[in-house]
């Protein structure tokens, strides 16, 4: 598994293709939203397995976002690779604090890595999510 910070024109289209497998096909997302115009302005996250890319996130300031695993590629630790892997690229460019809206069935998953919730549930692209922050 590597995860890199996405550069080349292919490893920026490997990004959105996962997202948009999972986020557009999978669970119905509006390309719109999930294609927000906002890429261009955030560092993009691509994780591949034998240069397969099978995950995907984007981090917009301190926000995560877009956190993406293929179907056949989840449980297998591609997220937290994801996940660790933004951590430290964050703390090596001073940001000491990371904040994120899971889908509330991925809460667990944030939780176990730290991530406290902050407020109450909210619907995001008709999705319930919460807001969560972890300090590094």
């Amino acid at each position: 598994m590597e995860v890199i910070v996405a550069k080349s024109q292919k490893e920026i289209t490997d990004n959105f293709l996962v997202r948009g497998k999972v986020f557009v096909v999978e669970q119905r997302i509006d390309y719109e939203i999930e294609f927000d115009g906002l890429d261009d302005q955030c560092v993009l996250f691509t994780a591949y397995d034998n240069k397969i890319p099978v995950g995907a996130a984007r981090l917009y300031k301190n926000k995560v976002g877009r956190v993406a695993t293929l179907k056949e590629y989840r449980n297998k630790g591609v997220a937290t690779s994801i996940m660790h892997f933004i951590e430290k690229y964050a703390l090596s460019n001073q940001i000491n604090q990371l904040k994120l809206h899971a889908q509330m069935y991925v809460f667990d998953f944030y939780h176990n890595l730290g991530y406290k919730p902050v407020g109450e549930v909210f619907q995001e692209a008709d999705i319930d999510h919460i807001k969560m922050i972890k300090n590094l």
